[in-house]
């Protein structure tokens, strides 16, 4: 074989076998769901108002773009290459809530915010944190949600609350670390619920008695 042939042939298998190391390299993303516990039946009492509407809750742009974000320092933030959420997490805690404020028995429906301002009330909220959190070498989660509830009659805020979670990891992991925002927006929903539901008795306590002096 001819010397330039021979340096040609051996450039191309050269090249084939690195292309065929290079595609033996792919790496493909991991998907992972915000799994949130069950809603613990509950005995329900007498609903205190009528008909609320759950707007699907907003959140920053970078809880949105479907990387897994965490931050390396407080005042950083980056995101996994090839860990993502498989479903916006804003739906995922839009209908947990929904869910819990069904279980509570508070309002005579609940029904997600379909654009109508038919129902009584509306409730809208925010996911501000949903992101691991880095501090040298320990590793935490941090969940924020704050939420308000409207009277789209009068316009009065009738409740408004925050709720954030913050839990430790001794072992970093994208799939554990995952399952403890799972509990943690459990956590902070069910909180949010719960003071949602005790400023509603407490307004209507009150209303019941100012009629009854009346």
């Amino acid at each position: 074989m001819h010397k330039s042939k021979l340096i040609l042939t051996t450039g191309l298998l050269a090249a084939i076998v690195s292309l065929a190391g290079c595609a033996g390299k792919i790496r493909y993303p991991s998907y992972y769901v915000l799994n949130v516990p069950g809603v613990v039946p509950a005995t329900q009492s007498a609903p205190i108002l009528g008909s609320v509407a759950v707007r699907e809750f907003d959140a920053p742009r970078f809880l949105r773009e479907g990387p897994i974000a965490y931050r390396p320092s407080a005042e950083q933030l980056d995101f996994y290459d090839y860990h993502r959420w498989a479903e916006d997490p804003r739906r995922v805690v839009t209908a947990a809530m929904v869910q819990q404020i069904r279980a509570r028995g508070m309002f005579q429906s609940v029904d997600l915010f379909d654009g109508r301002a038919s129902s009584e009330c509306l409730l809208t909220g925010t996911v501000e944190h949903l992101e691991e959190v880095d501090r040298g070498t320990k590793v935490s989660i941090e969940v924020t949600l704050s939420a308000r509830l409207v009277n789209l009659r009068t316009g009065e805020v009738l409740w408004q609350d925050t709720s954030s979670q913050t839990a430790k990891l001794d072992q970093r992991s994208v799939a554990g670390i995952v399952a403890e925002m799972s509990q943690d927006v459990g956590s902070a929903v069910g909180h949010l619920v719960s003071s949602m539901e005790d400023r509603l008795t407490v307004a209507s306590s009150s209303q019941s008695r100012s009629n009854t002096e009346r």
